[in-house]
């Protein structure tokens, strides 16, 4: 068997975003990555005839593309990548996280993976990007939490914010504005009608924002302690009737 030849920059470009789409889709349209890429219909047919030929993709009949397992190895190890450059520049060079991200882009294709591997080090080996994503391991696994939307939140119900994409400086310059990044606890207080404004309760401000900002922010139920709060008699449950009930893991 021929050795594949060495990945360009704009062939991991194209595995990373066929991994995103298929993540969310369950396989990549030839659209949806010429809007991704920003190329042309055309241009990314040939890479993907190029790539299947090469063994990185397998055709979804009707459906478009996804990874094969090299494939896949190949993108995790871009992305892996870009969320160490990321997670670098905020945490050591003191980057705003709404600049990160073409820093990163530009970078993830030039540094070695010496380079990557000393950084994810100093950094005391993170396992998710300024932005909530999972980082992978330098051995190609990834961990996807469980997740929902902010505009998904029942009214009344608090969760810890996850993720937001890191693509939209000015989306990420407000979310830091409203304290609303990943770790933060956030309560969904009021949702209007007909897709009206949404009411927020983060510390101790209530921030009012539109579903569509909403629908982007990525947010995990917020774990449980266990503990209820004394009944009438003023007397805590015994601890048989408050231990919690274990889950089982959440299949991906």
């Amino acid at each position: 068997m021929h050795a594949r030849p060495a990945l360009t920059g704009p062939v991991e470009d194209y595995l990373k975003a066929i991994y995103e789409l298929e993540s969310r889709f369950g396989a990549a349209a030839t659209s949806d990555v010429a809007h991704a890429l920003d190329v042309a219909p055309a241009s990314v047919t040939g890479m993907v005839r190029r790539l299947a030929t090469q063994g990185y993709l397998d055709h979804v009949p009707y459906r478009g593309v996804q990874l094969t397992p090299c494939g896949r190895q190949a993108a995790l190890r871009t992305i892996r990548r870009h969320r160490i450059l990321e997670s670098y520049l905020t945490g050591v060079l003191g980057y705003p996280w709404d600049r990160v991200h073409d820093e990163a882009e530009r970078l993830e294709h030039a540094a070695s993976d010496d380079l990557i591997e000393r950084m994810a080090a100093a950094l005391g080996h993170p396992t998710a990007d300024p932005h909530g994503a999972p980082i992978p391991t330098a051995d190609g696994l990834i961990e996807e939490q469980p997740h929902r939307t902010l505009a998904e939140l029942p009214v009344g119900e608090t969760a810890r914010m996850l993720r937001v994409s890191d693509k939209n400086p000015s989306l990420l310059r407000y979310l830091a504005e409203i304290a609303l990044q990943p770790g933060a606890e956030v309560t969904m207080v009021a949702r209007a009608p007909f897709d009206g404004p949404i009411t927020l309760r983060i510390g101790n401000s209530e921030p009012v924002v539109g579903p569509n900002l909403a629908a982007q922010v990525l947010v995990a139920a917020m774990p449980s302690s266990g503990l209820r709060s004394a009944d009438a008699s003023g007397s805590l449950p015994s601890t048989a009737a408050s231990k919690p009930k274990s889950r089982k893991p959440t299949a991906r």
